[in-house]
């Protein structure tokens, strides 16, 4: 008796026509592949066993070829042993959680030189039940360079914590990819954002990695936008209307003392790792304003905003992404060199609070200049 196979099990309607033929398509198919590569394509570089219109793959697996095929060093690895200190990674290329730390105390010079390595290797670090003052959180960042005020929030006690509030009345807004402002001249190299009220449900704040979503790009866009810069500044802030809105005379005086209208490269080179990254800020960058340093030649409008449209959705695909859920007193520590960062507003009308910390960063540049 002959053995049966699955095609002798379909139904009268399940035969039709069509299924006959995909059948029989699939087969050939498979066979002619089969004769031509190696069954599992490992003989083949990425760029060919991705499309060209969805190379995201590519660019995650380019970042994590760069990072030596690991999550952390070795180096960094056996430091994290010594220290008694876990790992929790979230994602391939960014996102880990460091276990067995109490950042309450003075941090030794060495191990403050551990958490920066860690942050430039991971991009974005967290920390669990850190019960951190605001003068402890401000003593923290410090660590890592100076300190920014945002001239656009609620002053408190401490100047230099700015605090991110939602709740009833008030949904939440940051709910966007961006990396912090770049409307400075020199914006920030990073932030530090302790949680202080957790809602019951949601509130995660999702990151994706500028280096890989850089390296996801196709070439010819690649490319293309290596020599572009745009021009960014604060008009979200100032533009308000209704009762927060600023007074005419406040925009004016502002405008004098920040500059309003700098401009960036719509890729940047990391200071510290060399590293090239995607950066942009959708509400700050002017999408009409690109041109090429080369020349000085501005693009034309509509050009301008395609290429800032396409640029603006490559963040936001998940293969870039690790997402964080708050808990109290947990505590995200990310590079906006490296970074951008989305805070999911999903919890409404319950509460959620964050006090942020900024450290002072340095002008964007771009290497290939």
């Amino acid at each position: 008796m002959n053995p049966t196979t699955a095609t002798d099990q379909l139904t009268e309607t399940e035969f039709s026509e069509y299924n006959r033929i995909a059948i029989q398509n699939a087969a050939k198919l498979h066979e002619f592949r089969s004769a031509t590569r190696q069954p599992d394509g490992t003989d083949l570089p990425i760029e060919q066993l991705v499309a060209p219109f969805n190379s995201t793959a590519a660019g995650v697996y380019r970042e994590y070829e760069r990072m030596g095929d690991r999550p952390v060093s070795k180096d960094l690895e056996q430091r994290a042993a010594n220290y008694g200190i876990e790992f929790e990674h979230l994602g391939l290329t960014l996102g880990t959680v460091l276990h067995n730390i109490d950042l309450t105390v003075t941090l030794t010079e060495e191990l403050t030189k551990f958490i920066r390595d860690a942050l430039l290797e991971r991009k974005v670090i967290f920390f669990r039940d850190q019960h951190l003052s605001e003068d402890q959180q401000t003593s923290f960042g410090r660590q890592f360079g100076g300190l920014d005020a945002f001239p656009f929030g609620t002053p408190g006690d401490n100047p230099f914590i700015l605090r991110i509030s939602h709740g009833p009345g008030s949904p939440g807004s940051e709910n966007g990819w961006h990396t912090d402002v770049t409307w400075m001249e020199q914006p920030s190299l990073g932030s530090i954002a302790q949680c202080v009220v957790t809602p019951p449900y949601g509130g995660d704040t999702l990151f994706s990695d500028s280096h890989a979503a850089y390296l996801g790009l196709p070439t010819a866009l690649r490319e293309r936008i290596d020599h572009l810069s745009g021009i960014n500044d604060y008009r979200i802030f100032i533009q308000g209307r209704g009762r927060g809105a600023m007074p005419d005379d406040l925009v004016t005086e502002v405008k004098e003392r920040i500059p309003f209208g700098v401009t960036h490269p719509l890729v940047r080179t990391h200071p510290e790792t060399g590293k090239p990254a995607l950066y942009l800020h959708g509400g700050f960058l002017r999408h009409e304003s690109l041109f090429d340093r080369r020349t000085g030649q501005t693009l034309e409008p509509n050009d301008s905003k395609q290429i800032v449209t396409t640029l603006l959705a490559q963040h936001g695909r998940p293969e870039y992404i690790c997402r964080f859920p708050w808990k109290a007193d947990s505590i995200a520590f990310w590079d906006n060199r490296a970074v951008q960062h989305y805070a999911a507003s999903d919890y409404y009308p319950h509460k959620r609070v964050l006090r942020r910390v900024t450290i002072s960063g340095d002008r964007p540049y771009n290497n290939l200049d």
